[in-house]
């Protein structure tokens, strides 16, 4: 069998993500693939694509969004998770400081616990998680490095990068997770673009 290589994009933000997340265990289990965890913030995406969340998109339109639900619901329950997940009642969350903290846990070497963690906080715990004490507490629960991880989190810079010189979603994806380039956007980002990159 030849190798494959798989990458699973997410945002914290996405039930749909999380429970793709519950789930990969088992596909990595019964197909011997490894999946490749690369966070992105969704919302950077849609704004870099002129795109809108479904929450958003579909708001006005019959019946679309209690279809969706209804399919998230088949989803859960064939898969055994109706334990393993809470609609979390501050829906929709800015996570832009969860995700900034998941590229700063790659970092520190501590970003496959940092990843359950938030995600256990966000959609098993109903938790606020766009609130900086509720997201330290959360860490220091999970014995991460809370102060080191929220600290590296808030250390960025500015780049530029003209439209012909856009760069490869997985060369920008291994610091940012502010605005990025992910296949979705990737020739759709105007020249100058600005994105705010972890040092």
């Amino acid at each position: 069998m030849r190798d494959v290589s798989v990458e699973f994009h997410f945002d914290f933000g996405s039930p749909n993500a999380y429970l793709s997340h519950k789930v990969i265990p088992d596909v990595e289990a019964r197909t011997g693939v490894s999946f490749t965890y690369v966070p992105v913030l969704l919302g950077g995406v849609f704004k870099a694509t002129g795109n809108q969340s479904p929450v958003m998109a579909f708001a006005g339109i019959r019946n679309k969004p209690e279809y969706e639900r209804l399919e998230m619901m088949r989803f859960i329950e064939r898969h055994g998770l109706t334990q393993a997940f809470a609609m979390n009642p501050h829906f929709p969350v800015n996570t832009l400081a969860i995700m900034r903290g998941a590229v700063a846990a790659q970092h520190l070497d501590v970003f496959k616990p940092y990843v359950n963690a938030i995600y256990a906080a966000m959609w098993q715990g109903a938790q606020k998680m766009d609130d900086p004490e509720t997201i330290g507490r959360v860490l220091a629960a999970a014995d991460l490095p809370a102060d080191a991880l929220m600290a590296k989190a808030q250390v960025v810079v500015a780049v530029e990068f003209p439209e012909q010189q856009q760069p490869m979603c997985r060369l920008l994806m291994c610091k940012c997770c502010i605005c990025c380039a992910a296949p979705m956007a990737r020739g759709h980002m105007k020249q100058g673009t600005r994105l705010m990159v972890i040092a």
